[in-house]
């Protein structure tokens, strides 16, 4: 890859980071396992940035040379982070090796910790703003890897189970506070509710879906890719990780979503409408608790899903 290929946007984007846990602060009884887990006291631990979760995720090197990288989190602030974190665990045992993805080495939980201890990849998430060459490279990568998943090779639930209670979002702004929409989602707020309403069906398909696809959880490593950070991974249709990865794209300087994916299957866009729909209504509530930057990043998108809803549509 080109070290000289320019940036295709400068417009600066809100960071896909939160408030991670340094090594230091993990619980004690988390430390001596991960510790007695790589046969030696911790040498080094430098926390990677990435993701909104308020855990620790940090690249750890213990005194007998061995690497890890390890994710835990406890029940404060966010206990959902705690049940993500077990879904992630059991989905990570589960993957198998065709997957591009790191390989999970052991799992537990103690004091109230989920803890995942995986291989450490020696690699770096895409260039920001997006480089055209390296998203070219992503892009190819998530067509081969939905391609590599069908079927699917191991249980996940529906994307229409795990997503009913979020994509819900312009059939709830009926019932809620406008102020401040979008003109244009006012406006066709009726139509948008009824169209949103057929997505699962949509989406529909046997693929084992990512279903969260960034920058931040992507991770170049020689010519390889690897995605990591798989706990909301469910069954649909091939297209759709692809599809909902291009509004982050859009915001972190990458071309417009209509010109990655030109597709007009009215599925598509049945999924993109209950996708703009997540984005915008998340992006108007309170934060959750210990992940105070979430709904900057989710306006940011929904920003991008919209115009882009706008111009599937073609409404006036």
């Amino acid at each position: 890859m080109s070290e000289h290929t320019d940036p295709l946007s400068e417009d600066p984007s809100p960071p896909a980071s939160g408030a991670r846990v340094p090594w230091q602060e993990v619980h004690p009884a988390v430390r001596a396992a991960v510790e007695e887990f790589l046969g030696a006291p911790v040498g080094e631990a430098v926390t990677q940035p990435g993701g909104f979760s308020p855990a620790a995720a940090v690249r750890l090197r213990a005194a007998n040379g061995r690497r890890a990288f390890v994710k835990a989190v406890g029940p404060e602030p966010n206990p959902d982070s705690v049940r993500i974190y077990r879904d992630e665990a059991r989905i990570a045992a589960a993957l198998p090796a065709s997957v591009p993805a790191p390989r999970l080495l052991t799992s537990f939980e103690t004091e109230g910790w989920v803890v995942l201890v995986f291989e450490d990849v020696e690699g770096r998430h895409p260039s920001l703003p997006w480089r055209r060459d390296e998203l070219d490279l992503v892009i190819e990568g998530v067509r081969n890897m939905s391609a590599a998943l069908t079927p699917a090779p191991i249980e996940a639930p529906p994307i229409g189970e795990a997503f009913g209670e979020m994509f819900d979002g312009w059939r709830r702004l009926l019932d809620e506070d406008t102020s401040g929409l979008d003109p244009w989602a006012l406006r066709h707020l009726g139509e948008l509710a009824e169209l949103e309403s057929g997505w699962a069906e949509a989406a529909a398909g046997d693929t084992l879906l990512h279903a969260d696809l960034r920058a931040d959880n992507m991770l170049f490593a020689g010519d390889r890719l690897y995605v990591v950070d798989w706990p909301w991974a469910c069954v649909g249709a091939a297209w759709i990780d692809l599809a909902c990865m291009l509004p982050s794209v859009t915001m972190q300087g990458g071309p417009p979503p209509q010109e990655l994916f030109p597709d007009p299957d009215p599925a598509a866009t049945a999924v993109i409408t209950a996708m703009a729909g997540f984005m915008v209504r998340m992006s108007r509530q309170p934060p959750p608790p210990g992940l105070p930057t979430v709904r900057a990043f989710q306006r940011a998108q929904g920003v991008v899903a919209l115009d882009w809803l706008k111009v599937r549509t073609g409404w006036a």
